[in-house]
């Protein structure tokens, strides 16, 4: 049931990020209708021809959307064939980029607190033009008592976190799904110092890095976290978390068990205070060790799986 055209509240750009569950996008939308938003490009990827019935949910998703007579300007991308996690993503984000210089961006996972979407556009305004500043992120990981300043509404990582993120094309300008380059972009004293001078942290990410490199593993964001690096940004991130992540079942791609690594939501208060633009090193310290495992114990559990992984494409 809709309710007609509202007077749009949120007036930055919205990009929702769709596939094939369409009660996540439910709840999702029913966000989006109390904040009014006055723009909303939707991109839908196309269903896998092996997965039974993933037709008829993308069909579902793509209903919902065209259902949709409450946004003022409402854009859609509706593939036809399966691109996949990786090249999914990436497409849909730099089609919003071709129409739009900053924006908001969802998976049709992420259920932001209201609060959410003024706080990116008041970021996005004040760093618009600030080279330091890669993206703004809503999601927050790290306890109060592991901040530097938890006085603060908001800090610097040098990782872009994206359950609920904004940016502007700007920085999608120097992102690359391929990867190959990797070392040449981001050489290894380079990256050393960018994950805090950490020996671990610097073989996680080189890791990461040299697996999406090969294309073993179909994502886009370990790719937005190079793009960050090699260009020195940091993110501006809620010290409190402002979303929810409801996507942890089996339709998921990869995250499949909720780690409740989120800390609690709570709606931030606005307007901003201003924040000093540099790295909070005792934050993504903690991050790099608790969400990420990034520590040598975490490291040869991920090898360990990798292995496996591996040895079962070739038995």
């Amino acid at each position: 049931m809709t309710t007609g055209t509202m007077t749009p509240e949120v007036q930055t750009p919205v990009l929702v990020i769709a596939f094939n569950r369409p009660d996540h996008l439910a709840v999702l939308l029913d966000r989006l209708r109390e904040v009014h938003p006055s723009t909303v490009y939707f991109a839908v990827d196309g269903p896998r021809e092996e997965k039974q019935d993933e037709r008829e949910r993308v069909q579902a998703v793509r209903d919902l959307i065209a259902a949709i007579d409450w946004i003022p300007q409402k854009r859609t991308l509706i593939h036809e064939s399966n691109l996949g996690c990786g090249l999914g993503v990436s497409t849909a984000i730099s089609w919003f980029f071709e129409h739009e210089t900053e924006g908001i961006i969802c998976e049709d996972d992420i259920v932001p607190d209201p609060s959410f979407f003024p706080y990116c556009t008041e970021l996005l305004d004040r760093y618009r033009d600030d080279d330091r500043v890669f993206a703004v992120s809503g999601c927050n990981f790290v306890p109060a008592e592991h901040l530097s300043h938890p006085e603060l509404p908001y800090r610097f990582s040098q990782v872009p976190h994206i359950w609920g993120w904004a940016t502007w094309k700007r920085s999608w300008d120097n992102y690359s799904l391929d990867i190959e380059n990797w070392p040449s972009r981001l050489p290894v004293s380079t990256l050393f110092q960018r994950t805090g001078r950490s020996m671990v942290g610097t073989a996680f990410w080189a890791s990461v890095f040299r697996v999406l490199a090969r294309k073993e593993v179909d994502t886009w964001d370990g790719q937005l976290v190079l793009a960050s690096m090699a260009a020195n940004q940091w993110t501006a991130t809620s010290n409190t978390n402002l979303v929810r992540n409801i996507g942890f079942d089996e339709q998921a791609t990869h995250t499949f068990e909720d780690r409740n690594d989120l800390t609690p939501v709570v709606s931030i208060d606005l307007p901003l205070a201003g924040v000093p633009v540099e790295v909070d090193e005792r934050a993504d310290a903690w991050t790099r060790t608790h969400h990420f495992r990034a520590t040598t114990l975490g490291m040869m559990d991920q090898f360990r799986k990798y292995a496996m992984q591996r040895l079962g494409r070739h038995t």
